[in-house]
């Protein structure tokens, strides 16, 4: 529990007790019933405070929504208990009684509320429809999260998801990530260095995308040290799901019941599918095993081994697939030269 929330709570049922003791002395006058009114003032106090810990996650959305449905359910029940159907007319012998018009309306006055509160909670984000000209701020709607871990933000391919507009989550990166961050960054291992670095210029990346939602909670997770352990706790109590591409970390999300996002499963699943007598652009790099044979990388990594074509290392060349032998680690394939592009 928040320190500052314990606090104010423990101070909010000290103040119920003290008003129940001078109650005692203004009220009621007489040293008997000082004990029961600070009992009174106390279980006072700590109700309020059970109220509290069972509206726990109740937005600020979620009671705009029930005072609005509050507010025309009574505005219903009103007109209709004023309507000429339960007026009291002398001249009809049938007419209700006084009684019967004051139970019908007092019925009406609990049922209307009530069902119009609860259909207004259903709304979501529908809710604008209702009131055309108020609409809450992104914040207070229920967006989907998605918490993102430090190994992400060094890999460098979430900035260009994020800009194509395939996530469509609000990102929240932790103080305690950046933090991390920081420190990997200013580490004295140069490797080390290279690639703190690295996370950095991702984040200013994703911080200059207009449309992306990114929130950075400043509050620590208490009694966790691991910052794993402290990811998986934030993405479960904020029902979030984890992005990241450390793969402990996900098996430990995934234990925990926290849906995880993989990048790498992404770029696999986005790899063209390549056809045999299909042409492509390739650059060459090395030497390959067999005498005349030059390789060259795809864009996902896949080696393309391009036979009669030694002749032609350190330039790009357009080829033609032969054959494609699928590996442990992605595509292997064979190609034959069609022309040098340049």
């Amino acid at each position: 529990m928040n320190k500052t929330l314990l606090t104010i709570r423990l101070l909010f049922v000290a103040l119920c007790i003290a008003a129940g003791w001078l109650i005692s002395f203004t009220v009621l006058a007489g040293e008997r019933y000082r004990a029961v009114a600070v009992l009174v003032g106390l279980g006072i106090g700590v109700l309020v405070v059970l109220i509290d810990m069972m509206l726990k996650g109740f937005s600020l959305r979620g009671l705009s929504a029930i005072t609005f449905g509050i507010g025309v359910g009574l505005l219903i029940a009103h007109m209709v208990g004023l309507s000429p159907l339960l007026e009291i007319n002398p001249q009809h012998g049938d007419a209700m009684d006084p009684a019967t018009i004051y139970l019908i309306r007092l019925g009406l006055f609990l049922v209307c509320p009530y069902l119009a509160a609860v259909i207004a909670l259903r709304g979501k984000d529908e809710f604008h429809l209702v009131i055309p000209y108020v609409r809450f701020v992104p914040h207070e709607v229920d967006v989907p999260l998605v918490v993102v871990d430090t190994s992400v933000l060094i890999d460098g391919r979430i900035a260009r998801v994020c800009e194509a507009g395939f996530l469509n989550a609000a990102l929240v990166i932790p103080r305690f990530v950046l933090n991390e961050l920081q420190s990997v960054a200013d580490s004295a291992d140069p490797i080390k260095q290279a690639r703190g670095r690295r996370g950095l210029e991702v984040l200013n990346e994703l911080r200059r995308i207009k449309h992306l939602d990114i929130r950075i909670p400043e509050s620590e997770v208490m009694k966790r040290e691991d910052v794993d352990a402290k990811l998986v706790f934030l993405a479960q109590s904020m029902r979030a799901k984890l992005l990241t591409t450390d793969y402990n970390l996900a098996k430990m999300a995934e234990f925990h019941g926290v849906t995880w996002l993989n990048l790498n499963l992404l770029a696999k699943s986005l790899r063209p599918e390549l056809m045999l007598g299909e042409t492509m652009e390739v650059d060459l790099v090395k030497q390959g095993k067999d005498d005349g044979q030059a390789v060259g990388y795809l864009e996902d990594g896949s080696m393309v081994v391009v036979s009669e074509a030694r002749a032609y290392l350190g330039r790009s060349v357009r080829v033609e697939i032969v054959s494609v032998l699928p590996t442990a680690g992605g595509k292997m394939i064979f190609a034959r030269l069609v022309g040098a592009a340049g």
